[in-house]
């Protein structure tokens, strides 16, 4: 590693840490040179994931771009950026797990909505209503009605359990 201050090639380290859950070794080095510390982070080199996008085009995945339309998402909203960050990060390794190289953008979108009803319903209608396009306000009103009904009783469909109540008289 060179230094970015000298640029000699002889350093030491002198601290080591995991950070993001043990996905990033954080180092703290010191130059041998001139004395001046700096750090650096190691990360498991990924195959790199392509986006099929709507017209078949594809192009390098961008983890930025989904952090710049959760941010505009939760903008005036009770959101941390640590937050964001976490959340961007839990959805592309979910990602890279699921899929082997190649992501639809439609599934990018899926997991970010997914993800923004857990931490902000307001940030979810927004991001929603411009992902899916939103035609009109019957649209909007329609999301927002199954954004505000119940959850079903434990992984059972609510018309089911109802309807063994009525088979049990």
């Amino acid at each position: 590693m060179r230094c970015p201050y000298c640029g000699k090639p002889e350093d030491r380290v002198v601290d080591s840490r995991a950070v993001d859950s043990g996905h990033v070794i954080r180092r703290r080095r010191e130059c041998q040179e001139c004395g001046r510390r700096f750090t650096t982070y190691e990360r498991r080199e990924e195959v790199p994931m392509l986006v099929i996008k709507k017209d078949g085009t594809r192009e390098p995945f961008n983890r930025e771009k989904i952090i710049k339309g959760i941010l505009t998402a939760c903008e005036k909203r009770p959101v941390s950026h640590n937050d964001i960050v976490a959340l961007v990060t839990t959805i592309e390794r979910d990602l890279g797990a699921t899929y082997e190289g190649e992501i639809p953008t439609r599934a990018i979108g899926e997991r970010v909505m997914a993800a923004l009803k857990e931490l902000d319903e307001v940030a979810y209608i927004r991001f929603a209503s411009v992902y899916r396009s939103f035609r009109d306000v019957g649209e909007f009103m329609d999301e927002l009605h199954k954004l505000m009904e119940p959850e079903p009783p434990s992984g059972r469909s609510a018309r089911s359990a109802t309807s063994k109540k009525e088979g049990s008289r």
